[in-house]
């Protein structure tokens, strides 16, 4: 039961990664829009003015529209086979249940007045796609999500003989869908209220552990990343109303980074909100990352420090660039799993660190991201440099602490290896360097090859039920744990690490996991 019950949250967290991999695109297009349009900058009604605000008015579409994407993605993404279909149902599921809530609504007497979210704010109603509706906000599509993606897993095999054939497959899963969706409709009505106090009650808990609160939260949030798990931290505050929700600019924002991306674009706002403490886990992403890879290059075995080096390096810059740190991080996650808890705990503290001093800023990825979402905001509204100056303390900080604890325990982090060979964090770097110069053919071969070896890892075609990823992981259900290999047969197709929960495995490949995932599904025939 309790296997179960993490494979589930497991998956649930696989799910969530689809639409959240395409907000930071978005939110970085919002920030710069939010520039352009800024008329303490540039002169209202010129052409980056006018550039600025229909930039922005497209884009903001994204970040106001949380709760659709979410339901498609998460339906998409727990579908076994014939996601297509799965994603189309989830889009038709969620229409149907604004059209029902409202009308239940308006019949029952239930109707609030108001014509705008803003009007509504604060009633436990509002205005989604032009229906005036219960707000669940982007809890709505995450639960619809799921519910699409478990009646389309029953039912998308069902076939019918004669006359009824045609309303056999997904055209059945939407007959069984139609009469839970109205139910959930109408029930929404009437419990949705009690579970919004009870939400609202959390985000109260949340506020006033101030501090304690910030540190648990980024704790949590690194010391979950082996189980997968960490984005069922993150993922509530950032998007939904336990983080934030306010109007700006007559429209209801939900989720700490909306908000923050909303206010940009509003210069009378004199300080961002106490809600960007949800937004400063990239602090170790940018910072704290390079403090280790300092103390992992100072304490290497001497003849192994060079190639330490040029392993290390790279998988840093990767990290503080775009905040993508698991290369880096499954170097010594395994290999010294007592590293692993300081450096969630440090984490945790420097984010304290940074809440304590008045810092509101938006960095939940590396520098780029950093730049673009916080240089627009202004010193005088977010602090930054403060933050800054905090990264660079835990450089420091990062790089002492892990020193002594690799000295003092003799730990075999990278460079400290029983044997001859070195960590390496980028094993086929040389097969995809020939690929560029061969020719097509050869690439698709040498991605076949890939794929082939991926594939016969884990237990081979039959015993892979389902492939989804993140943004650094393949995510693969198999039918037997038991017949996937150990992390080692991985490594020549560019893995820094594997994970086993149940079921459930993960490989660790970083950015480049989308192709990874790409050539498995083409072997298997199941790109869709």
């Amino acid at each position: 039961m309790k296997q179960k019950v993490m494979d589930a949250m497991q998956s649930f967290s696989k799910a969530l990664m689809g639409p959240v991999l395409f907000l930071p695109i978005a939110g970085m297009l919002q920030a710069i829009s939010s520039v352009m349009s800024n008329t303490a900058l540039v002169t209202e009604g010129g052409v980056v003015w006018t550039l600025g605000k229909f930039i922005n008015g497209g884009v903001s579409a994204v970040i106001g529209n949380l709760g659709i994407l979410f339901c498609v993605g998460i339906a998409m993404s727990l579908a076994k086979k014939r996601k297509a279909d799965a994603a189309f149902l989830a889009l038709v599921s969620y229409l149907v249940w604004l059209a029902a809530n409202a009308r239940w609504l308006d019949v029952a007497g239930l109707t609030i007045a108001g014509d705008t979210a803003s009007a509504l704010y604060g009633t436990g109603q509002t205005i989604c796609l032009g229906y005036h509706v219960t707000d669940m906000g982007v809890f709505l599509g995450m639960i619809l999500g799921v519910v699409v993606a478990l009646v389309h897993n029953r039912f998308i095999d069902t076939e019918f003989e004669g006359a009824m054939a045609m309303y056999g497959n997904s055209k059945f899963v939407f007959v069984v869908l139609l009469p839970i969706v109205l139910v959930m409709a109408v029930v929404a009505s009437y419990v949705w209220p009690v579970a919004a106090a009870g939400i609202n009650a959390l985000t109260g808990v949340m506020a006033s552990a101030g501090a304690f609160g910030v540190f648990l939260y980024g704790f949590l949030n690194r010391v979950l990343i082996p189980t997968g798990l960490h984005h069922l931290v993150w993922s509530p505050f950032l998007y939904s109303a336990l983080g934030d929700s306010m109007i700006i600019g007559g429209e209801q924002i939900v989720g700490a980074k909306p908000v923050f991306l909303a206010l940009l674009s509003d210069p009378s706002v004199a300080m961002m909100r106490d809600s960007a403490r949800f937004l400063t886990y990239g602090l170790m992403k940018t910072f704290g990352v390079i403090g280790v890879a300092m103390a992992f290059i100072s304490t290497a075995k001497k003849e192994k420090k060079a190639a330490t080096k040029a392993q290390i390096i790279p998988a840093t810059l990767t990290a503080c660039l775009v905040g993508v740190t698991e290369p880096l991080e499954f170097t010594f996650l395994f290999a010294a799993p007592a590293l692993w808890l300081v450096y969630s705990v440090l984490d945790g503290l420097f984010q304290m660190i940074v809440y304590l001093i008045g810092v509101r800023v938006c960095a939940t990825n590396g520098i780029i991201d950093f730049l673009v979402l916080n240089l627009p905001a202004g010193i005088g509204r977010t602090h930054w440099p403060l933050y800054v100056l905090v990264g660079l303390v835990e450089i420091v900080v990062m790089y002492l602490v892990f020193r002594f604890l690799i000295v003092k325990m003799n730990l075999k982090t990278p460079g400290r290896e029983d044997g001859e060979e070195v960590t390496d964090l980028a094993a086929n770097a040389a097969a995809v360097k020939q690929q560029i110069r061969s020719g097509a053919a050869e690439k698709a071969a040498a991605d076949a090859q890939t794929a082939a070896r991926i594939v016969e890892g884990l237990g081979g075609a039959d015993n892979i039920l389902n492939t989804d990823n993140c943004m650094t992981r393949l995510r693969v259900q198999v039918k037997d744990a038991a017949l996937v290999k150990d992390k080692e047969w991985f490594k020549p197709t560019g893995s820094v690490g594997l994970v086993v929960k149940g079921n459930n495995i993960q490989i660790i490949y970083g950015p480049k996991v989308g192709k990874m995932r790409a050539i498995v599904d083409s072997y298997l025939g199941r790109a869709e």
